[in-house]
Protein backbone atom coordinates (compact mmCIF):
# COMPACT_ATOMS: atom_id res chain seq x y z
CA UNK A 1 0.00 0.00 0.00
CA UNK A 2 0.96 3.66 -0.29
CA UNK A 3 1.49 5.67 2.88
CA UNK A 4 3.06 8.91 4.08
CA UNK A 5 5.91 7.85 6.37
CA UNK A 6 7.82 10.17 8.72
CA UNK A 7 11.39 8.98 9.38
CA UNK A 8 12.54 12.18 11.09
CA UNK A 9 10.92 15.27 12.56
CA UNK A 10 11.09 18.44 10.51
CA UNK A 11 9.44 20.42 7.74
CA UNK A 12 6.88 19.17 5.20
CA UNK A 13 9.72 17.59 3.21
CA UNK A 14 9.95 14.76 5.79
CA UNK A 15 6.53 13.50 4.65
CA UNK A 16 7.59 10.69 2.31
CA UNK A 17 5.14 9.00 -0.04
CA UNK A 18 6.23 5.36 0.15
CA UNK A 19 5.20 1.82 -0.63
CA UNK A 20 4.94 -0.25 2.56
CA UNK A 21 3.38 -3.55 3.55
CA UNK A 22 -0.36 -3.58 4.20
CA UNK A 23 -0.93 -4.41 7.89
CA UNK A 24 -3.07 -7.29 9.14
CA UNK A 25 -5.58 -6.94 12.00
CA UNK A 26 -5.04 -8.83 15.25
CA UNK A 27 -7.74 -9.85 17.72
CA UNK A 28 -9.93 -6.88 18.59
CA UNK A 29 -8.78 -4.93 15.53
CA UNK A 30 -10.10 -4.13 12.07
CA UNK A 31 -8.42 -3.21 8.80
CA UNK A 32 -9.89 -0.08 7.23
CA UNK A 33 -9.42 0.94 3.61
CA UNK A 34 -8.94 4.69 4.12
CA UNK A 35 -10.98 7.03 1.92
CA UNK A 36 -10.43 10.26 3.87
CA UNK A 37 -8.32 11.67 6.68
CA UNK A 38 -7.99 15.31 7.74
CA UNK A 39 -4.93 17.51 8.32
CA UNK A 40 -4.75 18.87 11.86
CA UNK A 41 -2.57 21.53 13.44
CA UNK A 42 -1.60 19.92 16.75
CA UNK A 43 -1.74 16.18 16.22
CA UNK A 44 -0.35 16.31 12.67
CA UNK A 45 1.67 19.45 11.94
CA UNK A 46 3.10 20.09 15.41
CA UNK A 47 3.89 16.40 15.76
CA UNK A 48 5.61 16.28 12.36
CA UNK A 49 7.67 19.31 13.37
CA UNK A 50 8.72 17.55 16.55
CA UNK A 51 7.22 20.33 18.67
CA UNK A 52 4.88 17.92 20.51
CA UNK A 53 6.38 14.45 20.22
CA UNK A 54 4.02 12.87 22.74
CA UNK A 55 5.99 9.61 22.86
CA UNK A 56 5.75 9.06 19.11
CA UNK A 57 8.23 6.49 17.77
CA UNK A 58 9.76 6.78 14.31
CA UNK A 59 9.15 5.78 11.60
CA UNK A 60 5.59 6.94 11.96
CA UNK A 61 2.38 7.40 9.96
CA UNK A 62 0.25 10.39 10.97
CA UNK A 63 -3.54 10.72 10.66
CA UNK A 64 -5.92 10.74 13.63
CA UNK A 65 -9.37 10.58 12.02
CA UNK A 66 -9.44 8.17 9.06
CA UNK A 67 -12.73 7.08 7.54
CA UNK A 68 -13.39 4.37 5.00
CA UNK A 69 -14.51 0.76 4.61
CA UNK A 70 -13.82 -2.25 6.83
CA UNK A 71 -11.96 -4.77 4.63
CA UNK A 72 -10.60 -7.13 7.29
CA UNK A 73 -11.20 -8.05 10.91
CA UNK A 74 -9.64 -10.03 13.69
CA UNK A 75 -11.56 -12.00 16.28
CA UNK A 76 -13.63 -10.06 18.83
CA UNK A 77 -14.08 -7.13 16.44
CA UNK A 78 -17.20 -5.85 18.16
CA UNK A 79 -19.78 -6.79 15.55
CA UNK A 80 -18.13 -4.83 12.75
CA UNK A 81 -18.38 -6.48 9.37
CA UNK A 82 -16.42 -6.25 6.14
CA UNK A 83 -18.05 -3.64 3.93
CA UNK A 84 -19.15 -1.41 6.82
CA UNK A 85 -18.62 2.30 6.17
CA UNK A 86 -16.82 3.59 9.25
CA UNK A 87 -15.01 6.49 10.85
CA UNK A 88 -12.26 6.22 13.46
CA UNK A 89 -12.14 8.23 16.70
CA UNK A 90 -8.53 8.66 17.75
CA UNK A 91 -8.63 8.63 21.56
CA UNK A 92 -7.60 5.38 23.24
CA UNK A 93 -8.47 5.72 26.94
CA UNK A 94 -6.44 3.85 29.53
CA UNK A 95 -9.48 2.44 31.35
CA UNK A 96 -7.69 2.36 34.71
CA UNK A 97 -7.14 5.96 35.87
CA UNK A 98 -9.52 7.67 38.29
CA UNK A 99 -11.34 9.52 35.48
CA UNK A 100 -11.87 6.34 33.48
CA UNK A 101 -13.10 4.46 36.56
CA UNK A 102 -15.77 7.12 37.06
CA UNK A 103 -16.58 6.90 33.33
CA UNK A 104 -15.31 10.40 32.62
CA UNK A 105 -13.02 9.31 29.78
CA UNK A 106 -12.75 12.86 28.45
CA UNK A 107 -10.37 13.56 31.34
CA UNK A 108 -8.43 10.29 31.09
CA UNK A 109 -4.96 10.87 32.55
CA UNK A 110 -3.21 8.56 30.07
CA UNK A 111 -5.08 8.92 26.77
CA UNK A 112 -3.19 7.67 23.74
CA UNK A 113 -4.11 8.47 20.14
CA UNK A 114 -4.28 6.69 16.83
CA UNK A 115 -1.96 8.63 14.53
CA UNK A 116 0.22 9.65 17.46
CA UNK A 117 1.05 6.58 19.55
CA UNK A 118 0.32 4.05 16.81
CA UNK A 119 0.22 4.38 13.04
CA UNK A 120 -2.65 6.40 11.68
CA UNK A 121 -4.59 7.09 8.53
CA UNK A 122 -2.14 8.87 6.19
CA UNK A 123 -2.21 5.60 4.27
CA UNK A 124 -4.40 3.56 1.95
CA UNK A 125 -5.09 1.09 4.78
CA UNK A 126 -4.88 1.29 8.57
CA UNK A 127 -5.33 -1.21 11.40
CA UNK A 128 -7.16 0.20 14.42
CA UNK A 129 -8.83 -1.11 17.59
CA UNK A 130 -12.44 -2.06 16.89
CA UNK A 131 -13.47 -0.05 19.96
CA UNK A 132 -12.40 3.13 18.16
CA UNK A 133 -14.45 2.42 15.05
CA UNK A 134 -17.97 3.74 14.48
CA UNK A 135 -20.36 3.20 11.61
CA UNK A 136 -20.91 6.31 9.52
CA UNK A 137 -24.54 7.40 9.79
CA UNK A 138 -26.63 7.47 6.63
CA UNK A 139 -24.87 8.50 3.46
CA UNK A 140 -22.48 10.94 5.10
CA UNK A 141 -19.46 11.67 2.92
CA UNK A 142 -16.16 10.15 4.10
CA UNK A 143 -14.41 13.52 4.25
CA UNK A 144 -17.26 15.02 6.26
CA UNK A 145 -17.22 12.03 8.61
CA UNK A 146 -13.50 12.48 9.32
CA UNK A 147 -13.87 16.18 10.11
CA UNK A 148 -16.97 15.59 12.23
CA UNK A 149 -15.41 12.87 14.40
CA UNK A 150 -12.27 14.94 14.88
CA UNK A 151 -13.88 18.07 16.30
CA UNK A 152 -17.52 17.65 17.33
CA UNK A 153 -17.08 15.21 20.25
CA UNK A 154 -14.61 17.64 21.83
CA UNK A 155 -16.99 20.53 21.23
CA UNK A 156 -19.89 18.70 22.85
CA UNK A 157 -17.70 17.94 25.86
CA UNK A 158 -16.40 21.50 26.20
CA UNK A 159 -19.78 23.17 25.95
CA UNK A 160 -21.96 20.65 27.77
CA UNK A 161 -19.81 18.79 30.30
CA UNK A 162 -17.36 21.62 31.01
CA UNK A 163 -19.35 24.85 30.45
CA UNK A 164 -22.87 23.58 31.24
CA UNK A 165 -24.32 25.54 28.33
CA UNK A 166 -27.99 26.56 28.34
CA UNK A 167 -30.26 28.26 25.85
CA UNK A 168 -29.98 31.46 27.89
CA UNK A 169 -26.25 31.80 27.29
CA UNK A 170 -24.38 34.00 24.86
CA UNK A 171 -21.31 32.15 23.59
CA UNK A 172 -18.25 33.80 22.06
CA UNK A 173 -16.46 31.29 19.83
CA UNK A 174 -12.86 32.23 19.09
CA UNK A 175 -11.21 30.90 15.93
CA UNK A 176 -14.71 30.28 14.64
CA UNK A 177 -13.66 29.59 11.06
CA UNK A 178 -11.41 26.67 12.01
CA UNK A 179 -12.35 23.05 12.46
CA UNK A 180 -12.80 23.11 16.23
CA UNK A 181 -14.21 26.65 16.15
CA UNK A 182 -16.79 25.83 13.51
CA UNK A 183 -17.86 22.80 15.52
CA UNK A 184 -18.23 25.02 18.58
CA UNK A 185 -20.49 27.40 16.69
CA UNK A 186 -22.79 24.56 15.71
CA UNK A 187 -22.88 22.79 19.08
CA UNK A 188 -23.73 26.09 20.76
CA UNK A 189 -26.51 26.68 18.24
CA UNK A 190 -27.89 23.18 18.84
CA UNK A 191 -28.12 24.08 22.53
CA UNK A 192 -30.21 27.14 21.64
CA UNK A 193 -27.56 29.66 22.72
CA UNK A 194 -26.81 33.01 21.07
CA UNK A 195 -23.51 32.72 19.20
CA UNK A 196 -20.90 35.38 18.48
CA UNK A 197 -18.36 34.13 15.96
CA UNK A 198 -14.88 35.54 16.43
CA UNK A 199 -12.29 35.16 13.68
CA UNK A 200 -9.17 37.08 12.70
CA UNK A 201 -10.44 38.12 9.27
CA UNK A 202 -13.72 39.12 7.69
CA UNK A 203 -13.49 36.04 5.46
CA UNK A 204 -13.24 33.88 8.57
CA UNK A 205 -16.25 35.58 10.13
CA UNK A 206 -18.23 35.08 6.92
CA UNK A 207 -17.43 31.35 6.99
CA UNK A 208 -18.67 31.09 10.58
CA UNK A 209 -21.77 33.16 9.88
CA UNK A 210 -22.60 30.73 7.09
CA UNK A 211 -22.82 28.05 9.78
CA UNK A 212 -25.55 30.04 11.52
CA UNK A 213 -23.78 32.29 14.04
CA UNK A 214 -25.93 35.24 15.09
CA UNK A 215 -23.13 37.82 15.23
CA UNK A 216 -19.54 38.08 14.03
CA UNK A 217 -16.39 39.95 15.07
CA UNK A 218 -13.26 40.12 12.92
CA UNK A 219 -10.91 40.61 15.88
CA UNK A 220 -7.93 41.26 13.64
CA UNK A 221 -9.70 44.37 12.43
CA UNK A 222 -12.03 45.42 15.29
CA UNK A 223 -11.39 45.59 19.08
CA UNK A 224 -12.89 42.35 20.37
CA UNK A 225 -14.09 43.40 23.82
CA UNK A 226 -15.73 46.58 22.48
CA UNK A 227 -17.56 44.63 19.79
CA UNK A 228 -18.79 41.97 22.25
CA UNK A 229 -19.93 44.67 24.68
CA UNK A 230 -21.92 46.36 21.92
CA UNK A 231 -23.55 43.08 20.86
CA UNK A 232 -24.47 42.12 24.44
CA UNK A 233 -25.52 45.59 25.66
CA UNK A 234 -22.45 45.75 27.86
CA UNK A 235 -22.98 42.40 29.59
CA UNK A 236 -20.34 40.29 27.87
CA UNK A 237 -20.34 36.62 26.88
CA UNK A 238 -21.54 34.01 29.37
CA UNK A 239 -19.25 31.43 27.76
CA UNK A 240 -16.04 31.92 25.83
CA UNK A 241 -15.05 28.92 23.72
CA UNK A 242 -11.31 29.43 23.29
CA UNK A 243 -9.02 27.36 21.09
CA UNK A 244 -6.37 29.86 20.02
CA UNK A 245 -4.28 30.75 23.08
CA UNK A 246 -2.90 33.92 21.53
CA UNK A 247 -1.17 36.07 24.20
CA UNK A 248 -1.85 39.21 22.14
CA UNK A 249 -5.59 38.53 22.35
CA UNK A 250 -5.93 37.14 25.86
CA UNK A 251 -6.70 40.37 27.72
CA UNK A 252 -9.41 41.17 25.17
CA UNK A 253 -10.84 37.67 25.53
CA UNK A 254 -11.02 38.01 29.32
CA UNK A 255 -12.54 41.49 29.00
CA UNK A 256 -15.26 40.01 26.78
CA UNK A 257 -16.59 37.76 29.57
CA UNK A 258 -19.75 38.47 31.54
CA UNK A 259 -19.73 38.35 35.33
CA UNK A 260 -19.67 34.69 36.42
CA UNK A 261 -18.69 33.81 32.87
CA UNK A 262 -17.07 30.50 31.95
CA UNK A 263 -14.13 30.12 29.59
CA UNK A 264 -13.41 26.66 28.19
CA UNK A 265 -10.21 26.15 26.27
CA UNK A 266 -8.69 23.44 24.12
CA UNK A 267 -5.81 24.37 21.86
CA UNK A 268 -2.99 26.88 21.83
CA UNK A 269 -2.13 27.56 18.19
CA UNK A 270 -1.33 31.17 19.03
CA UNK A 271 1.45 30.30 21.44
CA UNK A 272 -0.30 29.20 24.60
CA UNK A 273 1.58 31.24 27.23
CA UNK A 274 -0.75 34.06 28.25
CA UNK A 275 -0.99 36.62 31.02
CA UNK A 276 -3.77 36.38 33.58
CA UNK A 277 -5.44 39.35 35.25
CA UNK A 278 -6.25 37.92 38.67
CA UNK A 279 -8.17 41.06 39.65
CA UNK A 280 -10.61 40.43 36.81
CA UNK A 281 -10.71 36.71 37.61
CA UNK A 282 -11.81 37.06 41.22
CA UNK A 283 -13.77 40.29 41.01
CA UNK A 284 -15.93 39.05 38.17
CA UNK A 285 -16.18 35.48 39.52
CA UNK A 286 -14.82 34.03 36.29
CA UNK A 287 -14.17 30.34 35.68
CA UNK A 288 -11.46 29.02 33.37
CA UNK A 289 -11.65 25.33 32.44
CA UNK A 290 -9.23 23.34 30.31
CA UNK A 291 -10.54 20.54 28.17
CA UNK A 292 -9.72 18.92 24.87
CA UNK A 293 -10.92 15.37 25.33
CA UNK A 294 -14.18 13.57 24.83
CA UNK A 295 -15.96 10.47 26.04
CA UNK A 296 -18.34 7.86 24.64
CA UNK A 297 -21.38 10.06 25.34
CA UNK A 298 -19.86 12.89 23.29
CA UNK A 299 -19.24 10.56 20.36
CA UNK A 300 -22.81 9.26 20.62
CA UNK A 301 -24.21 12.80 20.59
CA UNK A 302 -22.06 13.65 17.60
CA UNK A 303 -23.13 10.64 15.55
CA UNK A 304 -26.80 11.19 16.44
CA UNK A 305 -26.65 14.82 15.32
CA UNK A 306 -24.81 13.81 12.13
CA UNK A 307 -27.45 11.17 11.38
CA UNK A 308 -30.12 13.88 11.66
CA UNK A 309 -28.21 16.06 9.20
CA UNK A 310 -27.65 18.78 11.81
CA UNK A 311 -23.85 19.08 11.50
CA UNK A 312 -21.95 20.83 8.74
CA UNK A 313 -18.27 20.84 7.91
CA UNK A 314 -16.09 23.55 6.45
CA UNK A 315 -13.68 21.82 4.06
CA UNK A 316 -11.37 24.11 2.13
CA UNK A 317 -10.01 21.46 -0.24
CA UNK A 318 -9.48 17.75 -0.79
CA UNK A 319 -6.11 16.48 -2.01
CA UNK A 320 -4.71 13.06 -2.91
CA UNK A 321 -2.38 11.44 -0.40
CA UNK A 322 0.63 12.05 -2.63
CA UNK A 323 0.18 15.82 -2.06
CA UNK A 324 0.36 15.62 1.75
CA UNK A 325 3.46 17.83 1.95
CA UNK A 326 1.60 20.52 -0.01
CA UNK A 327 -1.37 20.15 2.33
CA UNK A 328 0.87 20.68 5.35
CA UNK A 329 2.48 23.77 3.83
CA UNK A 330 -0.92 25.32 3.17
CA UNK A 331 -2.27 24.50 6.63
CA UNK A 332 0.90 25.60 8.39
CA UNK A 333 0.83 28.95 6.59
CA UNK A 334 -2.88 29.41 7.43
CA UNK A 335 -3.65 29.80 3.73
CA UNK A 336 -6.98 28.03 3.93
CA UNK A 337 -10.39 28.71 5.46
CA UNK A 338 -11.57 25.36 6.74
CA UNK A 339 -10.03 21.91 6.80
CA UNK A 340 -7.81 20.14 4.29
CA UNK A 341 -8.76 16.52 3.75
CA UNK A 342 -6.52 13.88 2.19
CA UNK A 343 -8.00 11.20 -0.07
CA UNK A 344 -5.71 8.12 0.01
CA UNK A 345 -7.63 6.20 -2.66
CA UNK A 346 -7.54 9.05 -5.20
CA UNK A 347 -5.15 8.89 -8.14
CA UNK A 348 -2.07 10.99 -7.24
CA UNK A 349 -2.22 12.62 -10.68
Amino acid sequence: MKAIVVHEFGGPEVLRYEEIETPAPADGEVLVQVHAVSVNQTLDIKLRQGATRRGTELPHVLGVDPSGIVVGRGDAAGGLCEGDRVVVASAMWCGTCEACRRRDQADCAATRHIGVHRWGGYAQFVVVPASNVHRIPGHLDYADASVIIRHFPTSFNLLHAKAAITERDTVLVMGASGGLGGAGVQVALLAGATVIAGARTTAGVDAAMALGAHHGVAYGETPLADAVAEITDGRGADIVYENIGDPAMWDAVMASMARSGRLVTAGAHGGGHVGLNLHSLYRNRLRLVGGGGHGPADIARTLAAAAEGRLRTNIDRRLPLARTAEAHRLAEARQTVGKIVLLPQEDPQ
